[in-house]
């Protein structure tokens, strides 16, 4: 849903200056108010001890704090001291727990039934299914075609965690699809099922809510670089696509106006977008975007001139989104983070460096941000901490079809290995 019969409640605390808001049909109104309610109730004043349980719960099931990794080769090459926040190591895989796991139990706080949600990668999908498991809940995945057959491990570990995966066929088969989806169903099914957005987008309480959950990835990173290196970093970096990690990662640095805030987004192959064909070959939308309304909220999309929502594009699937968090589009409107770019052979140049040097294998998502750092060390400073929002195992077959796509184009008369 992008525009069309919409209620728009908008009042100071549903707004990040002029974004955010609530753009929803009538028929989700009332589940909207409800989430706000228990928002409020439980995670903001921790009623029934809500925030002690769910604390609880992510040290033992979920594994946190994550550890905060001095990369020493990394740190050799560019002559400043790297710092890798470790989500990767969280159970599941990446930093998606940290919203999955909050949001399915605060579904049980509210008495739902039923957890349904999107997913784009695949790892907030997987960690969705695996809250409910362990809480109980029978659960449903929405996932684009595009993005199933890209990412088909974690679409077996969605299923061995008990869930269903709907295939959603419309459109480019990405995320944008499976959210439209998973809204539709919502609007019908809203007494007794729940919502588990996966980034920090949609109408509000979502943004705030998915932030709140993810936020501890920078408490904790503050902390231990403080205790490690005996002070706060230059800058932060972190991966963009709807903005979960991102936010998670910046949200306890923003009150640090010494610290830089660095969102690096998908570049794909361009920048431009093509208005004709109504495709962006890229998912930079804090870079590129233009103000408008998606799935329920004011903020900034890759959208043609008349308003239609591109086809984005990105070699990973957790940032192939067409917009992004209303609350990042305020921090990079008022110049407190920096939106960059870089492109898809840089974010697989980033991939195999990590695992080279430090033995890790990042999350395509991550290696955008790794890529980066290889081309702006110098203005980063002498202290970086680099959010790895998730591990690469998910994207090995991905990486692999774009590495022999790629020997064939510098040598198509050598003969490579294929995955067939």
């Amino acid at each position: 849903m992008s525009t069309g019969d919409q209620t728009d409640r908008r009042d100071s605390e549903a707004t990040f200056g002029e974004y955010g808001g609530r753009y929803v049909p009538e028929a989700l109104m009332p589940a909207i108010l409800e989430l706000e309610d228990a928002y409020e109730r439980y995670v903001l004043e921790n009623e029934d001890g809500f925030m002690d349980e769910f604390r609880e719960r992510m040290r033992e099931f979920g594994g946190r704090p994550t550890p905060l990794q001095r990369a020493d080769r990394l740190s050799e090459r560019y002559d400043r001291e790297i710092y890798l926040k470790r989500e990767d190591l969280l159970h599941g895989g990446a930093h998606k727990l940290n919203n999955a796991l909050g949001q399915v139990l605060l579904a049980k706080y509210m008495g739902k039934e039923r957890i349904i949600a999107e997913t784009g990668a695949g790892q907030h999908g997987t960690a969705t299914a695996m809250a409910a498991a362990h809480l109980e809940m029978p659960c449903e995945i929405y996932m684009g075609r595009t993005d199933i057959n890209r990412q088909r491990p974690n679409v077996y570990r969605i299923r061995m965690n008990g869930a269903e995966v709907n295939s959603v066929t419309a459109g480019s088969g990405t995320l944008k699809e499976a959210i439209n989806e998973t809204m539709r169903d919502w609007a019908t099914t809203v007494e007794t099922t729940h919502y588990v957005i996966g980034s920090v987008v949609g109408p509000h309480p979502f943004p705030k809510l998915v932030r709140d959950f993810q936020s501890v990835i920078g408490k904790e990173a503050r902390e231990q670089v403080r205790e490690q290196a005996g002070r706060l970093p230059d800058s932060v970096v972190a991966c963009a696509g709807g903005g979960s990690n991102t936010m998670g990662a910046f949200h306890a640095f923003v009150p640090d106006t010494d610290v830089d805030l660095y969102a690096v987004e998908a570049g794909g192959s361009s920048l431009e977008i093509d208005e004709a064909e109504g495709l962006a070959p890229n998912s930079a939308t804090l870079s590129t975007g233009t103000d408008g309304v998606l799935h329920g909220a004011m903020t900034k999309l890759l959208q043609q001139r008349d308003g239609q929502i591109v086809e984005s594009h990105s070699v990973s699937a957790g940032l192939d989104y067409a917009g992004v968090g209303p609350e990042l589009a305020h921090l990079v409107d008022t110049d407190r983070v920096t939106p960059v770019s870089v492109d898809d052979e840089t974010a697989l140049e980033g991939f195999h460096r990590l695992s080279r040097l430090e033995g890790i294998i990042p999350a395509l998502e991550s290696s955008h941000a790794l890529g980066y750092v290889e081309e702006a060390h110098e203005d980063l400073g002498e202290l970086v901490v680099v959010n790895v929002s998730g591990r690469g195992d998910k994207d090995l077959e991905t990486v692999l079809e774009e590495t022999e796509k790629r020997d064939l184009e510098a040598a198509p008369d050598v003969e490579v290995f294929t995955s067939e």
